[in-house]
């Protein structure tokens, strides 16, 4: 496998160690926030009930069906900016490089933690269409009620949207964060599928 630092994928961060890093692994506890993301570690499941195609039909998506491919994962939520400035646009420039090619999988989910009235269900085929997507979307409310969190934040210790996974095909999660550049994350991914 090639070399990556977080460098290389965060927009202006400063550089890790290189080698073959998971950066979570060693990230530490600052301002008695939790550790975020699980890089490193066996990729969960998705427990998603909805699932649309490219096509806005009902359909599914499985990580662990996904193995062998490199898996990216965008979460986002309808009413969230950043996920319009930045999230949106590094999903679309990455679907548009790679929704074809048979060693990668592609896969958006709203992951509903605040403003539920906002952030629904029929948003995901709206945003599908808004953004031009060609690949699978999701929607993993959390629980306005009890305000538990979706099951997609929990399993990734995701920080809220608009948020990153990229698994390895080995089913490890290697990267798991908010920002990424994308075109260093393209280019990365050109790399490793030779």
């Amino acid at each position: 496998m090639t070399e990556l630092t977080r460098r290389h994928l965060m927009a202006g961060a400063a550089a890790v160690a290189a080698g073959s890093v998971m950066p979570g692994i060693l990230r530490a506890q600052q301002d008695n926030l939790p550790v975020r993301g699980i890089e490193g570690r066996a990729a969960p499941e998705l427990e998603l009930d909805y699932w649309i195609d490219a096509d806005g039909k009902p359909s599914s998506f499985s990580v662990k069906e996904s193995r062998g491919k490199w898996v990216f994962l965008k979460c986002f939520q309808n009413w969230c900016p950043g996920c319009h400035s930045s999230g949106f646009p590094t999903l679309k420039a990455f679907a548009d490089e790679f929704h074809e090619h048979p060693k990668v999988a592609i896969a958006g989910i709203q992951t509903v933690f605040e403003g539920h009235g906002s952030n629904t269900v029929d948003d995901v085929r709206k945003l599908q269409l808004r953004y031009d997507l060609p690949i699978v979307m999701g929607h993993d409310p959390g629980n306005p009620d009890t305000h538990d969190l979706p099951d997609t934040m929990k399993n990734y210790r995701t920080g809220g949207t608009p948020w990153l996974i990229l698994i390895n095909p080995e089913g490890r999660v290697f990267y798991n964060d908010f920002h990424v550049n994308r075109e260093s994350l393209i280019e990365f991914v050109k790399v490793q599928l030779g």
